[in-house]
């Protein structure tokens, strides 16, 4: 009997015996940089002319890894093999296959700090965010592990006489799985993790900005015993591969995340029935946000400056979580924004190699120069408070942006950033706060921070995200605890993590035998 689930603790970066054992990881993984990577379709690995390089956003110089670049023939080609695999994995006995995530979670746990340190080189998080990253991902594991053993467990439903009747859970069949770059391991592994516990096969296409944490999660699940074929693991340019495993009359489900754009792509292209194809496409998406802080007059104003510089500037700014907005009720517009400007002045900038510093580079020069021009239009539109400028010239850094005097119908108010920007809007009492934080298109995290229990309960009802949260940031949602996914244009609200998100992957078949 397994036992109860528990979230992954964070490792202690102010002991010394674990930042030395994580030191030790990154000049292990530094060691192994700039090497050369497969596809991997049906356990056979395949090298191709074209590659991805994969850079270090810190260091422009330095190359985290070569990776083969798939085309539509190899995502036929994995596609094929996925529907095939399908055939004996579907038939595998749920509990067995939840034994696969129970015992990839253990290696992953035994590897968490190596796997972090793939992490600061590939994508610039800082020590403790890829920390975090790499607990998610164990937590997944270990959760959709148990809530598997769940789903095949006998169904309740009503007797009836005379017959027989039950009700259980089948699953899909291929799957395509896009997940992003900001959580390279935690939402990849989750989404596929998810996917491949129910019984179905996957083509996975990690991002092209991070595809060396995608493999290493690959190789985990090989050594944990999952069979060939089960996972498909497929590099490549979204227009290709994307669009190919996308519409292919075989795939069945698409899980996604990233950018509104693209989400909503997708879901128009898997709408649309393709020649053979037999059954209507589920879309699991998730497409970011515009996310808030709202500051009533009775808040704790140092807590609540607290939350938002966190919430802004942890990894750069780059989560669908992010706090973009900060919403200040005129009577503690001023003393939040002073608080808020002198943290974020004393934010450390630069290679996150070095534990010292709280924020990296942001993701790729595409990233960069969108961030950048943000930052013009802010200056535009309000006052620039702090920051605005580049960071160190040999890579993608920015300093942490705060703008105030933001109109709540601006630009830099309304429209997704993807960076360390923060637009401070002052709202002249509580419900004009709730109507400006509901004043965009999406909905995904939002957070108040108030002393007023009519406020909480007035927020709790009206204010319209898929994560909520009462006098802390609106970002670090933990597996089982916060099931995370949001409304609007944020996404189909898919609750990862939560007890409901299996079903997705699932279909459910009712049998009467009539005596």
């Amino acid at each position: 009997m397994l036992p109860e689930f528990v979230n992954t603790p964070m490792t202690d970066f102010t002991k010394d015996d674990n930042r030395k054992t994580m030191q030790a990881a990154l000049d292990k993984v530094e060691k192994q940089l700039g090497k050369n990577y497969p596809l991997v379709i049906g356990g056979e690995e395949i090298t191709t002319k074209d590659k991805i390089k994969s850079l270090n956003p810190a260091n422009f110089k330095e190359v985290v890894g070569y990776f083969s670049k798939g085309d539509r023939g190899h995502a036929e080609k994995a596609i094929a093999v996925a529907d095939q695999t399908f055939q004996r994995w579907s038939r595998v006995d749920p509990v067995e296959r939840a034994r696969y995530l129970i015992k990839a979670a253990a290696i992953m746990r035994r590897r968490k700090l190596e796997l972090a340190a793939w992490m600061v080189f590939e994508v610039g998080k800082s020590w403790p965010e890829a920390d975090g990253d790499v607990a998610e991902a164990i937590d997944f594991l270990e959760f959709y592990g148990r809530e598997m053993i769940r789903y095949a467990a006998p169904q309740p439903i009503t007797a009836y006489p005379g017959e027989e009747n039950e009700l259980y859970y089948v699953p899909l069949g291929v799957g395509a799985i896009i997940p992003p770059w900001n959580f390279p391991l935690a939402i990849l592994c989750g989404m596929t993790s998810a996917a491949v516990v129910t019984g179905n096969t996957v083509v996975l296409k990690p991002a092209s900005t991070a595809p060396a944490i995608g493999y290493q999660f690959y190789l985990i699940m090989k050594e944990a015993g999952l069979p060939d074929g089960v996972i498909n693991f497929l590099p490549g340019p979204g227009s290709q591969i994307g669009d190919t495993i996308t519409q292919h009359p075989r795939t069945r489900f698409i899980g996604f995340t990233g950018s509104k754009e693209v989400g909503l792509r997708i879901h128009e292209l898997a709408a649309k029935q393709s020649p053979g194809q037999i059954w209507i496409k589920r879309t699991i998406l998730e497409m970011g946000g515009k996310d808030f802080i709202v500051v009533d007059e009775s808040a704790n104003t140092d807590e609540a400056a607290a939350g938002i510089v966190a919430a802004a500037f942890g990894f750069q700014g780059q989560k669908c979580s992010a706090c973009s907005r900060a919403i200040l009720h005129e009577k503690i517009y001023d003393e939040v924004i002073k608080k808020v400007v002198a943290a974020a002045k004393k934010i450390t900038v630069g290679p996150t190699k070095d534990q010292k510093n709280f924020m990296g580079p942001v993701v790729d020069e595409s990233a960069y120069n969108k961030i950048l021009e943000y930052v013009e239009i802010g200056k535009k539109e309000g006052k620039l408070l702090c920051g605005g400028k580049k960071g160190p010239k040999e890579g993608y850094f920015i300093e942490p942006t705060v703008f105030g005097a933001i109109k709540e119908n601006s630009r830099l108010a309304q429209e997704e950033i993807f960076g360390p920007v923060l637009a401070c809007i002052k709202a002249k009492d509580f419900k004009h706060a709730v109507d400006i934080a509901n004043g965009t298109e999406y909905g995904l995290t939002g957070a108040l921070y108030t002393g007023n229990r009519a406020h909480l309960e007035f927020g709790r009802k009206e204010l319209h995200v898929g994560n909520l949260y009462f006098n802390r940031k609106c970002t670090g949602a933990l597996v089982g605890v916060q099931p995370f996914g949001g409304f609007n244009m944020s996404g189909t609200d898919s609750k990862a993590g939560g007890r409901d998100y299996l079903g997705l992957f699932l279909q459910g078949k009712s049998v009467c035998e009539r005596f």
